[in-house]
């Protein structure tokens, strides 16, 4: 009889077992990274907006969260300002520029599951240039006189006269296509063909979007499953929060003067970037002394452009010489033409008629830089003679009722945030209450060719007399101030149009 000890053979065996599972528990972890790349932002804005249909207000704040975002143009403005193919994959003009015909993808579906084709597209634009229109923008599509949708994947547009900033106009939040099913509600729960859906809107607090998992792009497809914007208005706040690692990212942050507190941060980092955003200071040209422009190039030359720059805003910002800035095509420095000198500008007072000045009052909304801007001319005009009162003025409501639309004010400070707005000193009416036939002319040939080159050329004569008539004092373009985690990826530190386009965004793993 054979005697079988199993003891020993229990025990090997425990042993081999702990011994594996201790392998490969000490593979797994090598296998596994330390963190897992996040999926979801926090973001931050200092402005909420009123409602997130960017083609029935203009508030940048409603293109800050839904533009390329939830919605989409038939083409896209990339970060560089240039235009791109989007839910239009092509596009033709004819030789005489009246004829736009545009090649759709095929296969897009709105957010509700409503297909997007050359009906949808028609709809959205005949809705943005229809009579009854409240599109901000409407002007974009005033020369479009019929659009026809002669199958699912062409739209053909028919203009009544030559409009060489269309391709470019619609490329702008004002322009996105919305669902004809959809619309009317789009204010509060918005619907687009976007890589990020509408998920919900705590009033006063945030707004949240989710991945768009049906995506008609799938190489353009959101890296992020979910982003949250944060409405914070207090700039001390913004910085706790972003300090905090309650906010993620902070990409236009509000107070210049903070920027240094980051300094050193070992998860935070800032950027400078550049915008459209030009501080202009606006007077009413129809008003005396204003409507002499001998007066207004004194105040022009009163004016040291980077001490505004200094003490309203810390020393970040470009000087301007004309409502232009140097991103757009064709820019020109024309901060040469109406130089600071305190002496000249007496004498251009004096040869005007008021060697001892006069007295005006500039409307300053509230926005931190306006007063801090004022605070600052009114110190420089004081050394010619020239007295400004500053009344602060509630922005928008009141600014809009006494300045935009009563054109019942002086001067005022604004930052224009339209990207190459350069045409509104063409409009009738508009608050400057400006009028050059010549510059008129300019606009209207501008949009008579879609040369790129032939266009530059016009904008930099249209700069020129902009900046010897000085219907207003051009002062400085405002920089992108951004905070925000170093391990974020593909967040724009510039800002050729005012957004924040989140579909290339991710953590760095």
């Amino acid at each position: 009889m054979i005697k079988v000890s199993l003891a020993p053979s229990a025990r090997l065996m425990r042993r081999i077992s702990v011994g594996a599972a201790l392998s490969a528990g000490i593979m797994m972890l090598a296998q596994t990274p330390a963190e897992a790349a996040k999926t979801t932002l926090s973001l931050g804005m200092s402005v909420e907006p009123a409602g997130l249909d960017p083609t029935i207000a203009a508030p940048v704040a409603i293109g800050q969260v839904t533009w390329q975002n939830i919605f989409e143009g038939l083409v896209s403005i990339d970060e560089t300002g240039k235009v791109q193919p989007q839910l239009a994959k092509s596009w033709e003009i004819s030789p005489d520029g009246l004829t736009y015909t545009f090649k759709l993808q095929t296969g897009v579906k709105f957010h509700d599951g409503e297909a997007f084709d050359s009906s949808a597209a028609k709809f959205a634009l005949d809705r943005a240039r229809g009579k009854d229109s409240v599109n901000p923008q409407k002007r974009f599509f005033a020369s479009i006189a019929s659009i026809d949708a002669p199958n699912a994947e062409t739209l053909v547009l028919h203009l009544s006269n030559p409009t060489g900033s269309l391709i470019y106009w619609l490329g702008w939040p004002a322009s996105v296509m919305v669902g004809p099913k959809s619309a009317d509600n789009d204010k509060t729960t918005p619907v687009g063909t976007g890589p990020f859906k509408f998920s919900t809107w705590a009033k006063g607090d945030h707004v949240e979007l989710v991945k768009n998992a049906d995506y008609w792009n799938r190489d353009g497809a959101a890296k992020l499953d979910k982003v949250t914007f944060r409405f914070i208005n207090d700039p001390q706040a913004q910085a706790a929060a972003l300090k905090s690692g309650d906010l993620d990212a902070f990409p236009e942050f509000a107070a210049p003067e903070l920027m240094s507190s980051f300094d050193g941060d070992a998860r935070l980092a800032t950027k400078v970037g550049n915008t459209e955003l030009k501080v202009v200071a606006g007077m009413n040209n129809a008003r005396k002394p204003f409507d002499d422009k001998r007066v207004r190039q004194a105040l022009m030359m009163a004016i040291d452009r980077q001490t505004v720059i200094d003490g309203a805003w810390s020393g970040l910002g470009t000087t301007i010489g004309s409502h232009y800035t140097p991103n757009d095509p064709g820019y020109q420095d024309m901060t040469g033409v109406l130089p600071y000198n305190v002496e000249k500008a007496k004498a251009l007072l004096a040869e005007a008629g008021y060697p001892s000045g006069f007295t005006f009052t500039i409307k300053s909304p509230q926005m931190a830089y306006a007063p801090r801007s004022a605070q600052v001319m009114q110190a420089m005009l004081a050394e010619i003679g020239v007295t400004m009162n500053i009344e602060p003025t509630e922005f928008p409501a009141k600014w809009v009722k006494d300045v935009m639309t009563g054109r019942d004010y002086d001067m005022t400070i604004v930052a224009h945030a339209e990207p190459m707005d350069i045409d509104i000193y063409s409009r009738d009416p508009y608050y400057f209450n400006y009028k050059n036939p010549a510059f008129n002319e300019l606009m209207k040939k501008v949009q008579e060719t879609t040369d790129p080159a032939e266009q530059a050329k016009i904008y930099g004569e249209a700069q020129k007399i902009l900046a010897e008539d000085v219907p207003a004092l051009y002062l400085f373009v405002m920089p992108k101030l951004g905070v925000w985690d170093k391990k974020l990826r593909g967040l724009w530190e510039n800002e050729p149009i005012p957004s924040n386009v989140l579909r290339n965004v991710s953590w760095e793993e």
